[in-house]
């Protein structure tokens, strides 16, 4: 008789900043959501499968629950209510070097509407110097919610992350693996690399920057040696262009390197990437350049 085999669907949740792509990255063990220290950076559901001898996890990663007051803030949380629907288990994460707040309280709400058992996944912990404090904080979440266990992890560190894994597997259903083994995300190649060259961005340019950016590739190129990858970099403002330019266009040149250092590494070959820095005022408003954001509805074209 065969040994048992778990499959099945866990959604990411939590605040802003609370290290859902950290860990989606963590647990899956490569790259498949850019990491930034700045809120919202996550725009879009980022599946990541974790293949294991005793079942496969499909886990998908959400944009941080926050107050929609613009078209783009709204598709986001519309992303994060589709992603509690079907689901076989949630795991919501909460940074354990925050107390709770009123902020914490009404993302929490969004789990009572759901039947979907969940965990509460402590994340951080290794900014924490006194981990007795750990008790006190799992004590304030018992009222507000009732999680089926409470895990202290560190996404950074690993700490706990083996803990975790063993507590997805043991709460979902017995079934054959959704993918082949060698699977780790639903997202292509092109989105992947539109991905990378906006987290370089946040990276390296001020505040005001990054919610204003958007990329889109425009062309992509393969040969057997090379691919060639053109995208457009979209920003609101003029002001916004000159930051992400730099003098003598040094920044987007860094911008450029970094980009195309990581996608070799990621995509396993040699990659020519060309990038161009268009103003789009009010971009975050306009439906048609909201579908830029989400792969599923992304332009351009494929050349070879």
């Amino acid at each position: 008789m065969p040994d048992p085999h778990a499959s099945g669907f866990v959604t990411l949740l939590g605040r802003p900043n609370s290290g859902k792509s950290t860990l989606l990255n963590a647990l899956v063990g490569t790259k498949v959501s850019i990491v930034a220290d700045k809120p919202q950076t996550t725009r879009t559901a980022i599946q990541g499968v974790l293949t294991l001898p005793q079942g496969q996890i499909v886990f998908l990663d959400t944009p941080g629950i926050h107050k929609a007051d613009s078209p783009l803030n709204k598709r986001l949380m519309n992303t994060v209510r589709a992603a509690l629907e079907e689901r076989d288990l949630l795991v919501y994460l909460h940074d354990a070097s925050w107390s709770l707040t009123a902020e914490d309280r009404r993302a929490l709400a969004l789990l009572t509407r759901t039947k979907t058992p969940a965990l509460l996944a402590l994340n951080k912990i290794d900014l924490l110097k006194d981990k007795s404090l750990l008790l006190p904080l799992i004590e304030s979440f018992r009222p507000l919610h009732e999680f089926a266990e409470y895990l202290p992890v560190s996404a950074l560190t690993g700490e706990g992350l083996d803990e975790l894994r063993a507590a997805v597997l043991a709460r979902l259903p017995q079934g054959p693996p959704y993918f082949p083994p060698d699977h780790f995300t639903d997202q292509p190649e092109r989105f992947l690399a539109a991905e990378l060259i906006r987290e370089k961005i946040i990276h390296e340019t001020r505040q005001e920057v990054p919610h204003s950016v958007a990329v889109a590739i425009d062309k992509w190129e393969e040969s057997p040696r090379l691919t060639r990858i053109f995208a457009t970099i979209l920003v609101e403002k003029d002001g916004q262009k000159g930051i992400l330019i730099g003098k003598q266009g040094s920044l987007l040149k860094t911008v450029g390197t970094l980009a195309r250092r990581e996608m070799e590494l990621l995509l396993d070959r040699k990659i020519f990437l060309e990038l161009y820095v268009k103003v789009r005022p009010k971009w975050r408003e306009n439906p048609a350049f909201l579908n830029l954001l989400d792969w599923r509805t992304m332009a351009g074209t494929d050349e070879s």
